[in-house]
């Protein structure tokens, strides 16, 4: 397919490639504010794609596209075409969707996730691919892959906010450092003069029960106000 680089083309609504669309939260509210949106003004700007293998893959505009697609009259859609690879592709939604509505915390943790397990590149690589710190990666990441399958749902469909997630996960990091911590040798096998070995493991583990504490405080209080 012949198309240069950041044209815009009118792409018809059935040929769009949608491969990338797990990585998009896509509410009835979001898709009726944009059907709104699409019936007063019109398509304002371009979605975004890049070619792979001739196909047309979306990057940015599925809400526009689910829109037009419900709604009577449309066809087409103007298209701007990038050249990205993959991951670059994946980069791009997240970068893109800065300008407008913030990518939800979800939808990120799911493009960062998919960057380092499908795509193999190291966390550090990917907070430098997105512009952000690698805590901020690590902080997605444990989003997904420290809660279990029912929590990951509850997230997806809204019952469970991000804030209630990440309360979730420090808890559930405290509760395992100090499982760790008690897995270790009991006070019957320690020496005389082991004894004040204890002091400093012993002060963490009171600093973990507090943290347990306050963020179990913190999730019930979330958990209340919703």
């Amino acid at each position: 397919m012949s198309w240069p680089i950041m044209e815009v083309r009118s792409v018809a609504l059935e040929d769009f490639d949608e491969r990338l669309r797990r990585y998009r939260l896509l509410t009835p509210s979001d898709q009726r504010q944009m059907e709104t949106s699409l019936r007063r003004d019109g398509q304002i700007a371009p979605v975004v794609a890049c070619l792979r293998d001739e196909a047309i893959v979306l990057i940015d505009g599925f809400k526009r596209l689910a829109a037009a697609r419900a709604l009577w009259g449309f066809t087409s859609l103007s298209t701007r075409l990038i050249e990205v690879d993959e991951h670059q592709a994946k980069a791009a939604m997240y970068r893109l969707n800065l300008i407008g509505r913030a990518p939800r915390e979800l939808e990120e943790a799911w493009i960062v996730q998919s960057l380092v397990h499908d795509d193999g590149l190291s966390q550090v690589a990917v907070a430098s691919l997105l512009g952000r710190h690698k805590s901020w990666v690590c902080r997605r990441l444990a989003l997904l892959e420290k809660l279990c399958e029912e929590a990951r749902n509850d997230l997806q469909v809204g019952l469970l906010t991000p804030t209630q997630g990440r309360q979730l996960v420090r808890l559930l990091d405290g509760l395992a450092a100090m499982e760790t911590w008690l897995a270790q040798r009991g006070r019957s096998e320690l020496a005389d003069g082991d004894f004040r070995l204890l002091q400093d493991p012993l002060e963490r583990l009171v600093r973990q029960a507090r943290a347990v504490t306050e963020h179990g405080e913190a999730f019930l209080q979330e958990m209340t106000s919703t």
